[in-house]
């Protein structure tokens, strides 16, 4: 299981950091802040990636002792379909364990890390150097272009778009400049150059040379403590504590259904592999192999998944849906313990058998 976990994972961090690859380039991100951005997302893939793997593994597992018939000798030692299960259900128990302390705990504290950490990023230029060469972006409307930059940090070659204000955008330029940071916050300043406008409305070019001007960024990278922590960014005690006046009703819907998503998410830790077992323990024996049975226990698997995603999304627009979300993850448990624990139906060979003797 943890083998097929780790590989799951870094096949998903592979393809979620290719995502981050726009921030190396544009904004200058260095390789320790995007390996730290890359792995605050792994525990969310875990909540997902463990239940799989854990039915990945007790499929093959099972399968592979039918096939080489150690379950047959495993049943003439007397032991039942539910005692041939244990060591799934051990194992499905302590990831459900786990399942819940990533859901309940680790999650929100590392998607709210990544939050923080992307908003800074995208928009705090104070931690972001002035690229040169390239159009560095920054929030909505600021351009600044910087030819070359001197050992010293200063700037040649500036060009700078302001597009912040509708309809008055302005363009300026200047042979030289230095980033300065201030109380208020960042700012460039420009030495020897110009500052262009086009008047609206009579579309008239406004020019106009200066010895010294500065760009303010504070309308560009925003105010940091403005943002909005979606539903998965806040702790369980939030979920549970929120009102509906606080968020509105959207908002609110969703933080309720994330509520028990993170508490029924868990318990496919232990339905998926008890699915997996049940349907291989009871299957009987064949010769020829036992496709039937492992495809329909990935059919199955996957059927739960998708009802598991589809209550979620109808609960959003309906909170009185919810105790769906809890059905959709208990029936896999109830199902797969009810097959293994039940006295095994007669064969039918066996009963035609007994019709010919008589």
């Amino acid at each position: 299981m943890l083998f097929v976990s780790i590989a799951l994972t870094c096949v998903l961090w592979l393809t979620q950091s290719l995502r981050f690859v726009e921030m190396i380039v544009n904004k200058g991100l260095s390789i320790g802040a995007f390996l730290k951005l890359t792995m605050l997302l792994m525990p969310g893939f875990l909540v997902v990636i463990i239940p799989i793997s854990l039915f990945a593994v007790v499929l093959f597992t099972y399968n592979k002792l039918i096939a080489d018939r150690e379950l047959v000798v495993l049943r003439a030692a007397g032991l039942s379909h539910l005692a041939l299960a244990y060591p799934a259900v051990i194992l499905g128990l302590a990831s459900t364990v786990l399942g819940y302390a990533l859901s309940c705990w680790v999650i929100p504290v590392t998607v709210r890390d990544f939050h923080e950490m992307q908003w800074t990023i995208r928009n705090d230029i104070s931690n972001v150097l002035l690229q040169e060469g390239v159009f560095n972006k920054f929030g909505d409307g600021l351009t600044i272009y910087v030819r070359s930059r001197t050992p010293a940090g200063e700037l040649l070659g500036l060009l700078v778009h302001d597009n912040r204000t509708p309809n008055r955008a302005v363009t300026l330029m200047a042979e030289k400049g230095a980033l300065v940071y201030t109380e208020t916050g960042p700012r460039v300043l420009m030495i020897n150059g110009n500052r262009q406008e086009v008047t609206p409305g009579t579309g008239k070019l406004s020019l106009l040379y200066f010895d010294s001007y500065t760009v303010d960024f504070a309308t560009a990278t925003g105010a940091k403590t403005d943002r909005f922590r979606d539903a998965r960014e806040r702790s369980t005690m939030e979920l549970f504590d929120i009102g509906e006046s606080e968020v509105g009703t959207s908002e609110y819907r969703r933080f309720k259904v994330e509520l028990h998503s993170r508490l029924t998410t868990p318990l496919y830790n232990l339905g998926f592999p008890l699915l997996a077992a049940c349907i291989l323990l009871t299957g009987g024996f064949d010769r020829r192999g036992q496709s039937n049975q492992v495809l329909s226990a990935i059919g199955l698997m996957v059927a739960v998944q998708a009802v598991a995603l589809a209550t979620s999304n109808l609960a959003t627009g309906n909170l009185a849906l919810v105790p769906v979300i809890y059905i959709a993850a208990i029936i896999p448990i109830g199902f797969g313990l009810w097959v293994l624990a039940r006295p095994p139906w007669p064969r039918r060979r066996a009963s035609a058998m007994a019709g010919d003797s008589v």
